[in-house]
């Protein structure tokens, strides 16, 4: 079993889910009392959140970097970034710290063409729906059509994320205003949804949706297990 370094914090609310998934499947497959190796880097979320609120990603990508590194130094075999947003400096993390980058997008548009899927609608932060290295991704790596709600309902989404979601509020009229805006990407051609932030899932579960789901946070922590592994 290999050494699965985490860079969380951002938010912790997603990290432990992580943390679980990871340990819950590893047991699962190995059976008995077995459970991950795993290090984890944790941020302090307001210092991240204000560097991304002053569009000051350089400085994040800085932090990001070095908690990358501190990883290797520890001992870790890969990185794993437990956000949809800070993969905006994927690829600073992994030539920083040399070691391979388990990508998110990756681990989400695979399940999701094996389904045979093409069209499929996408809810996150302004930036991960907004700016191209998560769609650019998923489109040119996998053919993916990847529809986002239109600059009010992103709004919305953005809203919610950051005013309750990562700081562990769980709101039904915020459920509905999210099913709303699912329904909205239904109509608008899409075959199924990406829960594009890491803690969308504590809010929209499977039956919340009128589209199928597939939420990054379990995806992209199976498919750390499926590397630590080695299948």
């Amino acid at each position: 079993m290999k050494t699965i370094g985490l860079i969380g914090g951002l938010s912790w609310e997603s990290s432990i889910e992580y943390y679980r998934i990871i340990n819950q499947e590893t047991q699962k497959r190995l059976g008995g009392v077995h459970s991950a190796r795993c290090l984890l880097y944790s941020f302090d979320f307001g210092e991240i959140e204000a560097l991304q609120a002053a569009d000051d990603w350089d400085g994040a990508s800085e932090r990001m970097v070095d908690a990358a590194r501190r990883l290797q130094s520890a001992g870790a075999d890969c990185i794993v970034i437990c956000s949809n947003t800070m993969h905006l400096m994927a690829d600073a993390v992994e030539a920083a710290a040399a070691l391979p980058l388990i990508h998110i997008a990756d681990a989400t548009a695979a399940p999701i063409m094996a389904k045979g899927l093409q069209r499929v609608g996408l809810l996150g932060t302004s930036f991960t729906m907004e700016r191209d290295f998560y769609r650019g991704r998923m489109s040119e790596r996998f053919g993916l059509d990847v529809l986002i709600p239109n600059a009010a309902g992103r709004a919305i989404v953005h809203d919610i994320i950051y005013e309750e979601l990562v700081r562990g509020i769980i709101r039904d009229e915020s459920r509905r205003r999210y099913q709303t805006l699912i329904e909205g990407l239904a109509d608008a051609g899409a075959e199924a949804v990406i829960l594009g932030c890491t803690e969308i899932g504590l809010l929209i579960k499977p039956e919340h949706s009128a589209l199928p789901t597939f939420d990054t946070t379990v995806l992209h922590a199976l498919a750390a297990v499926d590397w630590a592994l080695g299948e």
